[in-house]
């Protein structure tokens, strides 16, 4: 119930809660946000799991004195969870996925399921890399691929690219810029502009989908 506890507040208060963390568990540290990040990218029901900010937070906390924590094995455990998280995602994706699509099933029609194996044969690699970096998506993602019958080689290699580049990327620019004064004092702050940036591409593109439904009801209606 404790840990339970710990991640809801990570949600609302990321680098205190972390702090609260490293202080009371030590090592345990390490094993606790293997977790975190293996769960958010392992199951499509849990995007809610803390990610991009809390990676600039770990990252800008071990940097810090007193956590006694290493960042280079904090980047290594890290990448092993991001990447070990996808693939049980896909592995799910691929057992699951055509089971819950049907040809008379109204949500999910057997047709989806063959255009979402169209797309990734023809843009999984960019799907799986970039949805690394948006939340919700980065959940999705390796489910749809494994679903879609991508190749388990192809997956596998930009998995392993876009799980280094985001651990990598976030997890570093903690460890850098949090040293910074600037940084230091509006770190809370800045925290919610990096978990707002990460939904804003999402919302563009609803916004664009919606926009075009529209246009595409409203010329039906016209050449009517």
């Amino acid at each position: 119930m404790e840990i339970f506890d710990l991640l809801l507040q990570l949600l609302t208060d990321t680098k205190h809660t972390l702090e609260v963390i490293m202080q009371n568990y030590k090592t345990w540290t390490y094993l606790i946000l293997f977790i975190i990040i293996f769960a958010e990218t392992g199951f499509v029901v849990t995007p809610f799991l803390p990610g991009d900010s809390m990676l600039f937070a770990v990252g800008a906390l071990v940097a810090g004195e007193g956590t006694g924590l290493n960042i280079w094995f904090m980047l290594v455990i890290l990448i092993a969870a991001a990447i070990l998280g996808n693939t049980l995602n896909y592995r799910l994706g691929k057992y699951f996925g055509i089971r819950v699509f049907k040809e008379n099933n109204k949500i999910l029609k057997l047709k989806y399921y063959h255009q979402s194996h169209e797309y990734f044969e023809k843009h999984g690699a960019k799907a799986i890399v970039f949805s690394r970096f948006l939340p919700i998506f980065r959940t999705v993602a390796p489910f749809v691929a494994g679903a879609a019958n991508m190749s388990f080689g192809k997956f596998t290699y930009y998995n392993v690219v876009g799980g280094v580049a985001w651990i990598t990327s976030l997890l570093f620019a903690g460890y850098l810029l949090g040293k910074i004064p600037f940084v230091e004092q509006n770190f809370e702050i800045l925290v919610v502009v990096i978990a707002v940036g990460t939904f804003l591409p999402v919302i563009f593109a609803a916004l664009k989908s919606l926009f075009k439904k529209k246009e595409k009801v409203a010329d039906k209606e016209t050449e009517a």
